[in-house]
């Protein structure tokens, strides 16, 4: 492959602005850039008009019709942010362990309804497991199939009746997420018999 040629390389830190083959323009700073592919990575102002926010674009410039260089950075590029890998690697087991815990709800034959209640409780309490189909919250509470408020033990406390909150608020949202469902499809069944 032959060196690349003028404009066809982009410093990082270079400020440049692409017109893509839909017409759309793009403008900023180049994160990153990939010769061989013709990938150009650019920070650019966030879409949502915070400040401290920026928008991170990939593009492909098979697709650019014109790349014009604003400004073309030719000193060394700032060092890169350091990683925390401690955080990144807590993260990715968590990540694995809620993974790990979901597939182990499947094959044990649990219900869709106790798998939604488990990611309800799991948002609001991270201490939350499954032992075979019950579902224990901070090695206090158990609730067990078909997991309603009722099927709840636990010693009487503050945490038992945090729980049988979270549950019941849980089971009134999916009865009003499915009346509204039931409501939608009637009324597109109504119209569509009135379009007839």
């Amino acid at each position: 492959m032959a060196a690349p040629g003028p404009g066809e390389y982009f410093s990082v830190g270079s400020s440049v602005s692409c017109l893509t083959c839909l017409g759309q323009r793009l403008q900023g700073e180049v994160v990153a850039f990939d010769y061989q592919t013709k990938m150009l990575t650019l920070k650019c102002a966030s879409s949502s008009g915070k400040p401290n926010l920026s928008d991170v674009i990939l593009v492909n410039l098979a697709y650019v019709s014109e790349v014009e260089i604003i400004n073309d950075r030719t000193e060394t590029p700032p060092p890169l942010a350091s990683l925390n890998v401690g955080k990144l690697a807590s993260r990715a087991r968590t990540e694995k362990e809620d993974k790990l815990s979901q597939a182990y709800a499947i094959s044990a034959g649990v219900s869709v309804e106790g798998q939604q209640l488990f990611q309800t409780i799991h948002k609001t309490i991270k201490d939350c497991k499954w032992q075979e189909k019950n579902i224990i919250v901070m090695d206090d509470v158990v609730i067990s199939p078909p997991y309603q408020v009722e099927n709840c033990k636990g010693k009487e406390g503050s945490a038992l009746s945090h729980i049988r909150k979270i549950v019941e608020k849980h089971f009134k949202d999916v009865e009003s997420q499915k009346s509204m469902q039931r409501s939608q499809a009637q009324q597109t069944q109504k119209d569509s018999s009135l379009s007839s």
